[in-house]
């Protein structure tokens, strides 16, 4: 019963997520005043910079970064497609793998102009702005695949995606605590994502604290585990990773808004064991 009740659970978020609109969350979460890369107290410098170093402090390496449930956004690869040849993308949702494409194919056509992070990226990397245009084109090169994830699959990819040996880092952003009904599903889920990571290999996660809901849509509120640090350090060694580094952000009053209600925002480093 137990466990036909957690297939329930997962199979209502689901269906909660079918309502989601790529161009409304990109303007919601992604643009000023929520997302301002100028303001040194915004989250997403905060988030990119925890990225870049990161990426850049020698022990992440290898050949093949996957990114678990990259929603419409590209930010949390710009460090490491400096690092890694090759970068598979992978979503839940095929309007998130629509938007995806779209700047990958260069169509003109997507929601998101992501020129300001590809500047900022940069900037980080000791670059003048103006590089952006190599930053987004070694990004087109690398990435080899966009692709559908169910992170509460035990096998999230289709067996031919990845090499036997598995991935040599992951990263994921905002995806299992949105994705999940509540904290053992969260787990499970870490659990899964780990079994494409080769022994060694990393995890670089970032997600919210406290949040029990935010809006996908004009709408559509999705529910989410509204997790503790103590509960994701928790949650990581039962799912057999060892804790590197754990960072905490707290959002500023101007940052809580009306379509979430997190408190903060973590980040983690950690190693398969």
């Amino acid at each position: 019963m137990e466990e036909k009740g957690a297939e329930n659970g997962v199979a209502a978020m689901a269906a909660i997520w079918q309502g989601v609109d790529p161009a409304a969350y990109l303007q919601n979460t992604y643009t000023p005043p929520l997302a301002d890369l100028e303001r040194k107290d915004n989250l997403l410098p905060w988030v990119l910079a925890c990225l870049h170093r990161a990426f850049t402090e020698g022990d992440v390496s290898g050949e093949l970064l996957v990114d678990i449930g990259s929603g419409p956004t590209l930010y949390q690869v710009m460090s490491g497609c400096e690092v890694f040849n090759k970068v598979l993308l992978t979503d839940f949702l095929e309007v998130n793998r629509k938007e995806l494409r779209s700047w990958l194919q260069d169509e003109g056509s997507c929601s998101m102009d992501w020129t300001p992070y590809l500047q900022h990226v940069c900037k980080l990397e000791g670059r003048q702005p103006s590089a952006w245009t190599e930053k987004a084109a070694k990004l087109r090169q690398v990435i080899m695949d966009i692709v559908h994830v169910d992170v509460h699959r035990p096998q999230p990819l289709a067996l031919d995606v990845l090499p036997a040996a598995g991935a040599d880092c992951l990263v994921s952003c905002y995806c299992l605590e949105s994705a999940s009904p509540d904290l053992a599903a969260f787990t499970r889920a870490l659990g899964h994502i780990g079994r494409l990571l080769r022994p060694g290999g990393h995890l670089l996660l970032v997600g919210t604290l406290g949040m029990s809901y935010y809006f996908g849509a004009p709408g559509v509120k999705i529910p989410t585990v509204p997790v503790n640090e103590a509960q994701v350090c928790a949650s990581l060694k039962e799912s057999g990773y060892t804790l590197i580094r754990l960072e905490v952000y707290t959002l500023p009053e101007y940052m809580k808004v009306s379509h979430h209600d997190a408190s903060g925002i973590f980040f983690v480093k950690a190693i398969k064991e």
